[in-house]
């Protein structure tokens, strides 16, 4: 997780990011909220026995969205990295050789980078686990085609990391217009045992029929949550373990609130559920808690 320092709405994401919205308070004030709420959600993750590696951002370039992490790398269990072309040129300069080195000098295993940036010269993205929801356990990859999510790029990834994918395109209606959703992980969380989806997105019937039979095949409960439910970051959530390796599912206190009590029941008899205030984050990043982590499966040498 990496810790803001110069927070505020990114006008270069804002483009096609319909969950951004402005705030007319300073982007100081901006910032200092949202390290607040960063560092509470830190130590509530702590509390239940989270291990989290925080890294500060640098203050050497103008990195506004540097809190969401999990678009620009992901780790493997195989110890190896990829990192992965943005859209928006600032948050290009989130990529830091250093954030490796920090890892490798608490234990954990990196014998190979897979760099796909190169794309972006070309005008192709795929903004990792923002774009692609990985299904580590039954080795398949979801990914709801976007500005941010190229079909081909997607299909490289798979290749190269030996994941099933699920294509599929996810709408959102704004202002009237159904418009592409940013990223896929908004609209849907994959667990162990269950899956929480906005299967109203999906406008095309066989298209959404195909992800909810993937999901069942592999024996997920598919708990559904509407698109307002969605505009509240419902869908935004990852899960996690805990001290003995107890299952969590972190999401912000907004997403939590807009859950009713059935789709609360039916999360809970899988795992507990964690969630913290995010509200600045969520209001001027468009980004919620899943895209403030970028989990780690590299193998480990020593214990962190």
């Amino acid at each position: 997780m990496i810790r803001p320092i110069g927070f505020r709405m990114n006008e270069q994401t804002a483009v096609n990011n319909y969950f951004q919205e402005d705030l007319e308070i300073k982007n100081a004030e901006i910032n200092l909220k949202a390290q607040q709420e960063f560092d509470q959600y830190v130590s509530v993750l702590r509390s239940k026995g989270v291990r989290v590696v925080v890294i500060s951002d640098t203050d050497e370039f103008d990195t506004p969205d540097s809190i969401f992490p999990n678009n620009w790398i992901s780790f493997h269990q195989n110890a190896t990295v990829a990192l992965y072309p943005m859209f928006a040129e600032n948050r290009r300069l989130e990529r830091r050789d250093d954030i490796l080195d920090a890892l490798e000098e608490k234990g954990f295993i990196i014998d190979h980078v897979v760099d796909y940036t190169e794309a972006e010269k070309e005008g192709i993205f795929l903004e990792g686990t923002g774009s692609m929801i990985l299904d580590r356990k039954n080795s398949k990859a979801y990914c709801a085609l976007s500005p941010r999510a190229d079909e081909e790029l997607f299909i490289e990834f798979c290749e190269d990391f030996e994941y099933t994918p699920v294509v599929f395109r996810a709408y959102q209606t704004v202002n009237e217009d159904r418009e592409e959703i940013y990223h896929t992980n908004v609209m849907m969380c994959v667990a162990e045992t269950f899956a929480v989806v906005c299967t109203d997105t999906i406008d095309d019937a066989k298209e959404r029929k195909n992800l909810v039979n993937h999901l069942k095949k592999d024996g997920k409960e598919v708990i559904a949550i509407s698109e307002a439910q969605m505009h509240q970051f419902a869908g935004n959530m990852l899960q996690v373990k805990g001290m003995g390796d107890q299952l969590f599912l972190v999401m912000s206190s907004t997403a939590y609130h807009s859950l009713n009590a059935g789709q609360i029941k039916k999360i809970n008899k899988h795992c507990e559920i964690i969630h913290s205030s995010l509200e600045t984050i969520e209001t001027c990043g468009g980004g919620s808690a899943r895209c403030m982590m970028a989990e780690i499966f590299l193998p480990q040498e020593t214990s962190m």
